[in-house]
Parts: structure tokens; C-alpha cells; sequence
């Protein structure tokens, strides 16, 4: 009989500040929803998520470490901006989409991506873009994530200098 080590932290892979930010785009997206849907206010649902949500286990389905700083800025910045964001995105929608003919967790994806191109000009535009594009592709198996892409391709070129589009 052989005897078995437990696994070191060495061989356990650190979780890095990247993807805890990629979780906290995912949970914010998630809270934009069902904030939209329920009507619940952003502190009750910033509160929610940081208590029982970023990192927990929840139905058996563990969460991944999310930068709660980041989910923060999210979605207050998404509540506090929404009637400036949403004439930007409607203006990267194609004439006969109105944002409002959007599926709900669409208009939060689009929303949550605008909110970062214009409020964290330290994050270049191909990783706000990509991370968006990943979190529709956790909701959606059609063309949603090739219109996060081209949406926030559009407005990457109104907010920014950077403005390398996302080939997808």
C-alpha cells in the first residue's frame, strides 16, 4: 500500500487578479439582469452578491473568486450612468434593434461592456471586449456574442484612442 500527500498549495493554482475580475464582469452582468428584471435596488443587490454569491457555493455550483471592488464599480457605475450609456449603445445597434427589443441579459452584457470602455481607460479595449464576449457565450449559443462584439467594437471607437478592434 502506497501512502498518498495531499496536494500542496504549490500544486494548487493561484486564482489571479485577471480572472477574479473576469468572475466580477460575469456576477455584475448577472446583478445587472436581475436588478433590470426584479426591480431590486443596487445596494440590496451589491450586498446580496458580496454576501452570499462571489466565491460561494450556491446549489452545489461553486462560484469563482470574484474582485468585489470591480463587481462594485460595475454595477454602480452601470445604475449611475444608464441614461448616458444606453443612447451610446442604441447608437451601435443596427436601426431596426432598439435596445429595448434586447434580451435583458443582452442590454446588461452591453451596458456593463460600455460602462468599462468609458470609465477604465486603463483596461485596453481587446480584454474589456473579449471578457464581454465570453460572458454572452456563457448565456447565448446564437449570434449574441458576435453583436457584444461588433456593439462594443463600435463604441471602443467613440471612447477611445485605443481602439484596436476585437477579431472574433
Amino acid at each position: 500500500m502506497t501512502e498518498q500527500t495531499p496536494p500542496s498549495s504549490a500544486s494548487t493554482p493561484e486564482i489571479k487578479t485577471a480572472n477574479q475580475r473576469g468572475a466580477a464582469r460575469l456576477a455584475a452582468v448577472q446583478a445587472l439582469y436581475q436588478m433590470d428584471i426584479g426591480g431590486a435596488g443596487v445596494l440590496e443587490i451589491v450586498a446580496e452578491y458580496e454576501a452570499h454569491r462571489l466565491g460561494s457555493e450556491i446549489d452545489g455550483e461553486q462560484y469563482r473568486p470574484a474582485d468585489a471592488a470591480w463587481f462594485r464599480a460595475v454595477v454602480s457605475g452601470v445604475v449611475e450612468n444608464q441614461r448616458a450609456l444606453d443612447p451610446v449603445i442604441r447608437s451601435g445597434l443596427t436601426e431596426d434593434w432598439p435596445l429595448s427589443r434586447l434580451d435583458a441579459t443582452l442590454r446588461a452584457i452591453l451596458r456593463a461592456g460600455a460602462w468599462e470602455l468609458s470609465n477604465k481607460k486603463d483596461v485596453p479595449v481587446a480584454v474589456i471586449v473579449t471578457e464581454y464576449v465570453d460572458v454572452a457565450r456563457a448565456f447565448f449559443d446564437g449570434d449574441e456574442p458576435k453583436i457584444v462584439n461588433a456593439v462594443l467594437d463600435r463604441l471602443a471607437r467613440k471612447y477611445r484612442d485605443d481602439k484596436k478592434p476585437n477579431k472574433d
